[in-house]
């Protein structure tokens, strides 16, 4: 379909097609393949490795502090104390795979209910696309898709356009597509409040949610409603496929273009040793197979995989019975705090039962009914809210394959606007309606939840990973009593099997770049930590659909200013002991944190390269412009 580019690219003064039609041929990856084997593999290495980090921790604060520089060596220890207690939940999270029986497609409503709520007639869908300011022809390509979704018995599908935006155009595309066209006179609780409005003016039995961006396959009913056999699942999720994500070049091709010939064989013999190399590929790591086919679909076993929004499948008979149970909780929850509040004013006396009735009436009609919670991370409250049903104990779903196609962030500030968001959003269920201690979570749910909530604070951590070097580069002061041999045996063992047990549990999917991303994404968590505990709300802009222009050094001065200093202290440390032979420092010493500043270096590169990404066609605008 040929449209204007949004309005950034207008200067342009072209008429073209969206820069993403070029990949609509992509098809996703299949889910990874289960193998009992390598999942005994896993775990055998999982647990050993949990075993040696722990002899490793236990020598660290009995035998290696170094007495003479606690303020160091301390936080130190304290950090590699956090991050294996993380380790350790995020192995809880990876044990194993129990994927949930895809069921045949149910041919009639009575197939999706409990007998005593059987009706005689079809299936009813409602598909909703949320949108505020997104580009309405990108919105038209989510629609057509939607609108070719199939199903191998009568279905009754509705397909609706949800717009707080209040847009003409956007309606007359709703109009043009034949689907519906809702808006609301307010844009209170955002997304979440969208969907209520949505709720309250239709009648599916099953809410698909989709973003502006995302466009269903036709197979995406036939191939997740037989989930919903049983009674008891109140939505399956699918994982999210960014279909637009840059290919890269690879490596001979890209030192050709600089070294010539000698760079293209160069380029070739590292591809000989080391595999396939691509220079450019997904500069945002926004590649999300890691976290939807490994870390979500781990969960199903514990009933914890959480909504993840765009493309998940929601009973509203769920959403509805749950958001009820909600409100009816909050509302005698605040009755019974002005109670006890009244009842002190009055001398203890009982309070009169006329009186607490009104008192309910008063904060019924002051509290705000809401189906998908009024939150910055509305997907994942209102899953915490359902898994904490004590009455029906609803399932979620995590169904492997890629059911539909969205775009990924095209620039960092839309790649940190996200982060921060899911971050922030996170961090603040977790500070004022805390999963892990919520009545009604399994033991299994909490430790599942835990793990999410403890990741976001491990912006703490890492920054003390990455500072830590240059203490002992620059100055020559040590952490540990001595870089010797016991050193070594302690740690070596460790990183080896830690190492091992994930590339075998991740089998398919490498895990440097997730673990990097991981590393340089530290001043967005600790932007959001800070923005928590201050107490100020998460506010809900909208991703990005479209490139934003324009410098984004800024937005990564912690990452470049950690490389510099690092490699300073390198060129520093190096000097001192190899050409001054400065006592202070030590072989062992100088190799460990050589080693560890050039990991920092390398995982932290790779997000400061992408402040100054541009997708090909761009740089090959500027450079006809030049």
């Amino acid at each position: 379909m040929n449209t204007v580019l949004p309005s950034n690219h207008n200067n342009k003064r072209t008429v073209m097609g969206f820069y993403f039609d070029k990949f609509e041929a992509r098809q996703p990856e299949p889910p990874l393949p289960y193998s009992a084997v390598t999942e005994g593999i896993w775990q055998f290495l999982a647990v050993i490795a949990m075993t040696l980090g722990a002899w490793y921790l236990w020598w660290r604060w009995t035998q290696s502090l170094n007495p003479d520089a606690l303020w160091y060596a301390i936080p130190l220890a304290v950090a590699e104390t956090a991050s294996y207690f993380g380790l350790g939940l995020f192995v809880f999270n990876l044990w194993k795979v129990k994927d949930y029986e895809q069921l045949p497609p149910p041919a009639n409503f009575k197939d999706v209910v409990r007998p005593d709520q059987a009706e005689d007639r079809p299936i009813k869908v409602d598909v909703f696309f949320p949108t505020y300011n997104e580009e309405v022809e990108l919105v038209r390509l989510s629609i057509i898709d939607a609108k070719k979704v199939t199903y191998p018995h009568p279905l009754e599908l509705s397909i609706f356009v949800l717009d707080d935006g209040k847009r003409p155009e956007m309606q007359q595309v709703a109009t043009e597509e034949g689907v519906g066209y809702l808006t609301r006179s307010s844009n209170i609780g955002f997304k979440a409040g969208n969907l209520r409005n949505a709720m309250e003016q239709t009648h599916g039995d099953f809410i698909v949610i989709c973003d502006a961006d995302t466009r269903p396959f036709p197979t995406i009913l036939e191939h997740t409603l037989g989930y919903f056999r049983d009674p008891d699942v109140a939505w399956v999720q699918t994982p999210q496929w960014f279909f637009d994500l840059p290919e890269g070049k690879r490596l001979p091709e890209v030192w050709g273009r600089y070294l010539k010939a000698p760079g293209r064989w160069l380029g070739k013999g590292v591809e000989a040793l080391i595999g396939e190399v691509r220079v450019g590929e997904d500069p945002f790591v926004n590649e999300p197979k890691m976290f939807y086919d490994v870390i979500q679909r781990r969960r199903n076993w514990a009933n914890a995989s959480f909504c993840c929004g765009a493309g998940s499948i929601h009973r509203r008979e769920a959403v509805m019975e749950a958001a009820l149970k909600c409100y009816a909780d909050t509302i005698e929850a605040q009755v019974g705090k002005q109670s006890k509040q009244l009842q002190k004013l009055m001398g203890n006396a009982e309070l009169d039962s006329e009186l607490v009735q009104e008192m309910r009436h008063q904060v019924a009609g002051e509290e705000e009914f809401t189906p998908y919670r009024f939150h910055v991370s509305e997907d994942i409250y209102t899953s915490i809210v359902l898994h904490a049903d004590q009455d029906r104990h609803w399932k979620s779903v995590m169904h492997p394959a890629v059911e539909s196609k969205m775009l990924s962030p095209q620039d960092l500030l839309s790649w940190t606007v996200q982060r921060f968001k899911y971050a922030g959003g996170t961090l603040d269920i977790v500070l004022h309606d805390n999963p892990m201690t919520r009545k009604g979570m399994s033991w299994a749910q909490r430790l599942m939840y835990g793990a999410t909530a403890w990741s976001y604070l491990g912006g703490i951590w890492n920054m003390v990973f990455l500072l830590a070097p240059l203490v002992y580069l620059f100055s020559g002061i040590a952490p540990v009593s001595a870089y010797t041999g016991d050193f070594f045996k302690h740690i070596l063992p460790f990183l080896i099997f830690m190492e091992l047990a994930f590339m075998v549990g991740t089998w398919g999917i490498a895990g440097y770049r997730s673990k990097a991303s991981y590393l340089s994404f530290f001043p967005v968590n600790l932007q959001a930590i800070w923005t928590v505990l201050k107490g100020e709300k998460i506010k809900f802009p909208v991703t990005p659909k479209d490139r934003q222009e324009g410098n984004f050094f800024h937005l990564v001065l912690p990452q470049f200013t950690v490389i510099v200093l690092t490699l300073a202290g390198l060129v520093y440390a190096s000097v001192q002991y190899f050409v001054l032979g400065n006592n202070a420092y030590s072989l062992g010493g100088v190799l460990v944190n050589i080693f560890w500043g050039l990991n920092n270096i390398f995982a932290l590169s790779g997000i400061v390269f992408a402040a100054f990404w541009k997708p090909e066609e761009e740089q090959q605008y500027n450079e006809v412009i030049a």
